[in-house]
């Protein structure tokens, strides 16, 4: 079978990593993961995500699963990581196999059924649900970046943007990053890059997070990105801003996390993006981050 990776792999790291040699290698790379797992393929996985090709397999017994492969700068071993020790309480589950770097094997779940697909209200409820049972004491020999290593390379970029018209929103973001960093409440494993599409319909547990860029930090980092969800109907609604605090009341009172914090990781987070889109073209995408930042 032709491993040809989707066009939307193709465009996100064109953005983030041209010419680093892995998109290239890639067929190959997954011919050769695929008969080492003596594995059947049924599927690509399209439109796929922005940093993995996954493909759909049969295992030598029949039993479905999933091979995901990534490049290095998406720090692959570190979701191997992280899934190994949730040990499938709240995530897909991390298969045994042969180790090959780069490469995992996973439980298959629904990959067409995201929680995305529920109503709002509703999608928000079962997803911060599942987003609660993945914040759990980092195991002891800790492997992961911290929150505030993380955001130090944001910032870092953000701080060299010469654009103008976002010099205040940048200003406000890293003034509340270093505040923030001040005192952080707890140290949990996090998600990283939580959001509605990363919790898929499963078996033998309704909903489990998949994809994560684990980090170790407090939990109101990681809720943040689930807080702009769906920013464009966000934005195209005239009463879009109340909804937004309003949202931030609610995920914050349910998760037992302060309001004002996630307030703060929330704007931290959307502007970087926002900045970070800029950067790369996506116009449209920053114009909704920054216009979303804003409001908050």
């Amino acid at each position: 079978m032709a491993f040809e990776p989707p066009q939307r792999l193709v465009r996100a790291l064109g953005e983030t990593a041209p010419g680093d040699g892995w998109l290239e290698k890639l067929p190959e790379v997954a011919r050769q993961a695929v008969a080492l797992r003596e594995s059947t393929v049924e599927r690509v996985q399209v439109p796929g995500g922005r940093s993995s090709l996954v493909v759909l397999i049969r295992r030598s017994d029949g039993t479905p699963a999933v091979l995901k492969l990534a490049p290095p700068r998406f720090r692959p071993e570190a979701e191997r990581a992280a899934l190994a020790h949730w040990g499938g309480l709240g995530a897909v589950q991390l298969l045994d196999e042969p180790v090959t770097e780069g490469v995992l094997l996973l439980e298959r779940l629904h990959p067409d059924v995201s929680v995305r697909s529920l109503p709002e209200a509703k999608a928000l409820l079962e997803a911060a649900g599942t987003l609660r049972r993945l914040w759990v004491e980092p195991p002891g020999d800790q492997v992961f970046e911290t929150v505030a290593e993380r955001t130090g390379r944001q910032a870092e970029a953000m701080a060299s943007s010469t654009d103008a018209d976002v010099a205040g929103l940048v200003e406000a973001a890293l003034a509340a990053r270093e505040e923030l960093l001040v005192e952080a409440p707890e140290q949990r494993l996090l998600h990283g890059t939580f959001r509605q599409s990363k919790v898929l319909a499963g078996e033998r547990s309704p909903w489990l997070a998949v994809g994560p860029d684990p980090v170790v930090g407090e939990c109101a980092f990681d809720l943040a990105r689930l807080v702009r969800d769906r920013v464009e109907d966000l934005i195209a609604q005239p009463s879009g801003a109340a909804i937004t605090r309003r949202r931030i009341k609610r995920l914050a009172e349910s998760l037992d996390v302060d309001q004002e914090r996630l307030r703060g990781w929330t704007l931290f987070r959307a502007v970087e993006s926002g900045v970070r889109a800029r950067r790369v073209g996506r116009l449209q995408d920053a114009e909704l981050l920054l216009e979303f930042a804003g409001w908050l």
